[in-house]
């Protein structure tokens, strides 16, 4: 760990290792805390790769002291799993990045973080797990933050890094308008098929529909999005290559949970509570629950 940048990442899944091998490119190594004592993190793009030396920890009891920053890039399903990391990385000078998908961040981590500042985040790139554990990084990263006190400290520690960060006075709209993107992906879990999906017109015009569902309770929430989102996000998919996945794809082809609420059960809930119809969610949601969690 870097004496001037004392940073820790929790989970070194796919955008972890992406964070982990930004900051070790610079010279900025965070602590790497996971599961897995893996001996060292690679993340490989069209140039190159960088090797992250380990191991990864895996036992809180070996932090001695708290962090000022700690970047949380686990899923929803493993949030629980973090509070012992949490409670010794941890105190009030803290501040906890989450990398997570979803617009709850700050409520689902409360109850974790030692009195910490929760910063939510938007991650804006592809990075994918391979089977060798390495992670393919298939554009250029980029975050968003909110535009507060305490971002500053997330600009400093990536700035000079390959993982631009931008900061948003309207976050909230950035970050639904991201959990369009995310739902509407959900459909290639239905499927069991990637991004070339999207190019076949049943496809696009019910992916179109279900987005403007989504959208109409993003707004509802003081998202300011337009009407023309449904369609860029649309014309996103059928821009990406067709083999394109999405975290929520990998972790069904691989029999986890799915974050099936934070993605598409939060727009049902939201809307519940808006009094706003949401006659797709209604159908998708449960497929995905019963995806996740069975019987069956």
């Amino acid at each position: 760990m870097s004496e001037h940048y004392p940073v820790a990442l929790i989970g070194p899944g796919a955008i972890g290792t992406t964070i982990a091998a930004a900051l070790h490119e610079v010279g900025r190594t965070p602590l790497v805390c996971g599961r897995t004592a893996h001996q060292q993190l690679e993340l490989r793009f069209d140039r190159g790769r960088i090797v992250v030396p380990g191991p990864v920890l895996t036992d809180p009891a070996e932090i001695k002291q708290p962090v000022g920053l700690v970047f949380v890039a686990v899923k929803a399903t493993q949030i629980k799993a973090t509070a012992a990391w949490l409670a010794k990385l941890c105190d009030e000078k803290t501040v906890v990045c989450v990398l997570q998908n979803g617009v709850e961040q700050k409520a689902q981590f409360a109850d974790y973080v030692a009195g910490a500042t929760v910063l939510p985040s938007v991650v804006w790139f592809p990075a994918q797990r391979e089977p060798d554990a390495s992670v393919w990084l298939r554009a250029k990263p980029r975050l968003t933050l909110p535009d507060t006190p305490e971002a500053g400290l997330v600009l400093k520690t990536l700035q000079g890094t390959r993982c631009e960060v931008d900061l948003s006075a309207d976050f909230i709209s950035v970050a639904w308008r991201k959990l369009l993107q995310n739902a509407v992906a959900g459909l290639m879990v239905l499927a069991g098929r990637r991004a070339g999906m999207f190019s076949r017109p049943d496809i696009t015009a019910l992916a179109l529909a279900y987005l403007r569902e989504c959208l109409a309770v993003a707004r509802a929430e003081g998202a300011r999005l337009s009407d023309d989102v449904p369609q860029e996000i649309i014309d996103g998919f059928h821009r990406a290559p067709a083999d394109l996945g999405t975290s929520i794809l990998a972790d069904r082809q691989a029999g986890q949970p799915l974050e099936w609420d934070i993605r598409n059960g939060v727009v049902q809930r939201y809307g519940r509570n808006q009094g706003i119809p949401t006659p797709l969610s209604d159908l998708i949601v449960p497929l995905l629950a019963a995806a996740s969690d069975g019987p069956g």
